[in-house]
């Protein structure tokens, strides 16, 4: 899970209400404010930031997709 979270007085303090259990390990990587976005902004999903790469690779088996076991990792095609 990732929490957005401030330092408010040496103390990390969670975003929207967030809580964790006591003794929770947790990572803490400070951010700029511009990389986190906010609530009511639409992030774009993986498939829409990925989108103009479709169909752009050339030279691949016309059974890629189906079989990319077979052709990565050499398991039986399906």
């Amino acid at each position: 899970m990732c929490y957005n979270g401030r330092v408010q007085n040496g103390v990390v303090v969670l975003e929207n209400g967030a809580e964790l259990a006591e003794g929770t390990i947790v990572r803490v990587e400070a951010v700029s404010a511009s990389a986190i976005p906010p609530d009511n902004e639409n992030v774009p999903t993986l498939y829409e930031q990925l989108a103009p790469l479709i169909g752009t690779v050339e030279g691949l088996p016309p059974d890629m997709a189906q079989n990319h076991d077979h052709y990565l990792h050499g398991l039986p095609k399906r």
